[in-house]
């Protein structure tokens, strides 16, 4: 009954997909809300999450000459608009620091959110020769967006990101970092997140504000809504003109740099519990898992019971797994639930009957299995059995995306399936913005992206019938 009750206080995903999400988020005590709208606490099993995004990314970036820098949290308001496109881009979201404790400031300070031009800034102190180059910098911090409408990962005033800021001496140089750093960004989804993205370039409408070019990588969650879930940048020399960034070339000559940025945050916890959850709680996959393995005792007090799982707990950790026991004196229901609201992917009980026939029982979480496994096996299928529910959610994942992704060649049949919650559809699109704003107030759909994987389907765009120039990648999105 206990394992009912717990399991009944998360909304249904089909019954209300917003309160589900915020039920899990508060429940399987990944954040809390603040005092402050917008600006959330990251609980410690919700930053463990991050903690693990963050480590596997780290290890691709220094795997690739990237290093680690801290720049201010506030920006000087006339280096600011150093960048026009850049400031019209971000001005409505800024947060302004005006006094400074009883004295009003002679220069206002943008709180940042985003840092290119304190990076640019700096560049341009520091840089002379082709010989700075390339400048491969990335920092872990958050950034202060004013966001009318929040939601916990998704879209918040402040949230944790990672943004990374490169310059080169070439075009091709900084074009093979902004594509480069993509790939390490689908890693994490193959990798890590067992979420398939979809890659591509963004269009004009919605690419970074002072970027020429911006790529993306783009999830479905299980209510056929995309998420934008990283983007990289190229941005020629726009701001390399704007501050002033010059080298010395080997042949002598003052040049401009080329640059770049990235950046992925805390919306990937937001995509892992979209993607994979259930009506149960989060389902997480096994690498990004802060507990991979929960050990329960079963009648903790007997004779041997504690002493096997302590043995067993202590082997698994030698060999680099996450695991705890709950030896708490809550009943075994509870802690099934518990454990399957945190999505631990690996449950272990031990009971004394458990004991006479030297086994264990694993319950796998994200779909449902058990299995009695010998003790003594344990420890050696763990990395098989982890590859096994990484790999298996992964596919699960795909084939959503899959089914949820349709073709589409006229513009009526466009309207009517994203009416009825489509979630991807390709279709072809003669590049004009106008076509863009058309089928946004429409159907609340925007271009999530222009697919790298390119398919003729049509030579018209279906919307002014128009010569089409390319495939695009429309959804409604978070």
């Amino acid at each position: 009954m206990a394992n009912d009750k717990l399991v009944k206080e998360i909304t249904s995903r089909d019954v209300d997909f917003a309160k589900w999400y915020t039920d899990v988020c508060k429940k399987a005590e990944l954040m809390d809300y603040s005092d402050a709208k917008g600006f959330i606490i990251y609980r410690p099993y919700g930053y463990s999450i991050w903690e693990n995004i963050q480590a596997f990314l780290n290890g691709l970036l220094k795997e690739t000459g990237h290093e680690n820098v801290y720049f201010p949290l506030v920006i000087p308001e006339s280096l600011f608009q150093k960048e026009a496109d850049h400031v019209e881009g971000f001005a409505p979201e800024t947060a302004i620091i005006t006094i400074g404790g009883k004295e009003e400031l002679t220069e206002r300070l943008i709180i940042r959110p985003t840092s290119e031009v304190l990076f640019c800034d700096h560049y341009a102190k520091v840089v002379s020769s082709y010989r700075d180059l390339p400048k491969k910098y990335n920092q872990w911090c958050s950034v202060v967006r004013w966001e009318k409408t929040t939601r916990p990962f998704l879209r918040g005033s402040e949230f944790l990101w990672q943004e990374g800021h490169t310059i080169h001496a070439t075009e091709e140089e900084a074009r093979a970092e902004t594509l480069g750093i993509l790939d390490l960004y689908n890693q994490i989804g193959t990798d890590l997140l067992a979420i398939p993205f979809i890659r591509g370039r963004k269009t004009d409408k919605e690419k970074f504000a002072g970027a020429e070019e911006t790529y993306a990588i783009e999830a479905l969650m299980h209510d056929n809504k995309a998420l934008q879930s990283g983007t990289t940048h190229y941005f020629g020399t726009g701001f390399a003109e704007a501050f002033n960034i010059q080298f010395q070339d080997k042949d002598k000559v003052l040049k401009h740099v080329y640059q770049t940025s990235w950046g992925v945050s805390t919306r990937l916890i937001g995509a892992i519990i979209m993607v994979h959850g259930d009506d149960n709680g989060l389902v997480l996959p096994p690498y990004a898992a802060p507990i991979q393995v929960m050990i329960v005792p079963i009648q903790q007090t007997k004779p041997g019971v504690m002493e096997a799982s302590s043995k067993l707990r202590d082997e698994l950790k030698i060999s680099g797994y996450r695991v705890r026991i709950d030896d708490s004196d809550k009943s075994p229901g509870w802690k099934f639930a518990d454990s399957e609201m945190k999505g631990i992917p690996i449950r272990i009980e031990i009971g004394p009957r458990d004991l006479e026939m030297n086994q264990c029982l694993l319950a796998i979480r994200h779909n449902g299995e058990k299995m009695a496994v010998p003790l003594n096996n344990v420890t050696e299928m763990m990395a098989e059995l982890f590859k096994d529910i990484h790999d298996k959610m992964y596919e699960k994942a795909k084939r959503h995306v899959d089914k949820n992704t349709q073709v589409v060649t006229d513009y009526e049949t466009f309207k009517r399936l994203m009416a009825e919650n489509a979630g991807y559809i390709k279709m072809m699109w003669c590049g004009d913005e106008a076509c863009e704003n058309k089928i946004k107030e429409d159907t609340a759909a925007t271009a999530r992206c222009i697919p790298f994987e390119q398919e003729h389907l049509g030579d018209v765009c279906p919307v002014c019938g128009k010569k089409a120039k390319q495939m695009v990648l429309f959804a409604k999105a978070y």
